[in-house]
């Protein structure tokens, strides 16, 4: 009946007031306990422990086992001995009121939201030159990581390419764009994702954070509420980075598990997608080149990798009649096209964490 509810033992009532004050805030229903043997049956499968100093002590007089997700709240400076008996029990983190009232309510959130175990990996797709084909490929590399089965965040970060809903086909749905979301700044919960646009297939969602025909793109804050909460949740987040990088797109790109240049194989193109792999190099993330065919001049790929100085993720050819098909309906890539070929190469590619959850 508690699985889901943090576990707290605490003989402090003023702290135990301001705790179930923070709980409330965050929607999140607590098991307090009274004793020893009562937390000792919840101590193993509660999503998070909440002890206050004097039962640390206790605790560890038990001998209840290590475990993560332990966390001891105080009001006041502690005593040296507190330190030694945290250590040696394994507390994973130490918070003082009012001090860390932020990371005690984002602690509750997670509790309340149960976000994933295996954290949601992020791609960020970039085009080395205009019209490279990046926001294209950033929605194939989303429907086909949905018709694997799992649930997707398709970010739209270019506020000038005319939104990722069209290309989708889901530009008359109803749910929120970018404008409303534009100064969000702070934690977003799970469940904004019920009031994006978007697409299923089976039990797996692709949502989308779509730019519109008018109002404001995406501020930076509202980028990293956007992505973080599509990570905690173990969404696969593929974000459409705009080349001319903008405050918005670095955010993107520093959270980024893997970020993909989308290169034509001509000579210009090489030429441009080199200052943009440079400007991408600053912000730390894993930096692949994908070269997109043709090659009017039958510039390898190789070489279009090596001119780009960027490793070479794959090598595809022009999808057959994309601009025909996308004037025609909602984008459908082929199973085995080059599209869904490059798309499989990106989401093999990219790393898997396998623990995320947000702990204070």
């Amino acid at each position: 009946m508690y699985t889901d509810r943090p576990l707290v033992l605490m003989t402090d009532d003023a702290l135990l007031e301001q705790v179930q004050q923070f709980a409330a805030a965050a929607g999140c229903e607590l098991d307090r306990v009274f004793d020893l043997v009562a937390a000792r049956r919840r101590w193993g499968d509660a999503p998070l422990v909440l002890l206050d100093a004097a039962a640390v002590h206790k605790c560890l007089r038990a001998t209840l086992p290590r475990r993560p997700g332990v966390v001891v709240l105080s009001t006041t400076e502690r005593e040296p001995d507190f330190w030694r008996q945290a250590l040696e029990m394994g507390v994973e983190h130490v918070l003082t009121l009012p001090v860390d009232e932020a990371k005690l309510l984002a602690a509750f959130e997670d509790a309340a939201e149960r976000p994933a175990t295996v954290a949601g990996r992020v791609v960020a797709i970039v085009g080395g030159r205009g019209g490279a084909g990046a926001s294209v490929l950033a929605a194939a590399t989303a429907l086909t990581a949905l018709n694997r089965g799992n649930n997707v965040l398709l970010v739209d970060g270019d506020p000038y390419g005319g939104g990722l809903d069209l290309v989708l086909g889901i530009e008359s749905d109803t749910g929120i764009r970018w404008p409303a979301l534009h100064e969000h700044s702070g934690r977003l919960p799970a469940a904004f994702r019920s009031a994006l646009p978007g697409r299923s297939a089976g039990d797996a969602r692709l949502s989308v954070v779509s730019c519109d025909r008018d109002g404001p793109g995406p501020e930076p804050d509202a980028m990293a509420a956007v992505i973080d909460a599509g990570r905690r949740i173990g969404d696969t987040v593929i974000c459409d980075v705009p080349r001319q990088l903008s405050d918005a797109a670095r955010v993107a790109l520093q959270r980024a598990d893997l970020a993909v240049l989308v290169v034509p194989a001509e000579l210009r193109a090489c030429a441009a997608a080199r200052r943009v792999a440079e400007a991408i190099r600053e912000h730390g993330v894993r930096l692949h080149t994908l070269v997109r065919g043709p090659a009017p001049g039958g510039l390898p790929a190789a070489e279009v990798a090596r001119a780009v100085d960027t490793p070479l993720l794959a090598a595809v050819r022009a999808e057959p009649f994309l601009d025909r098909s996308l004037e025609r309906g909602p984008l459908r890539p082929r199973p085995r096209g080059p599209l869904s070929t490059a798309a499989t190469a990106i989401l093999t590619a990219v790393p898997t964490r396998t623990d995320h959850r947000n702990r204070p």
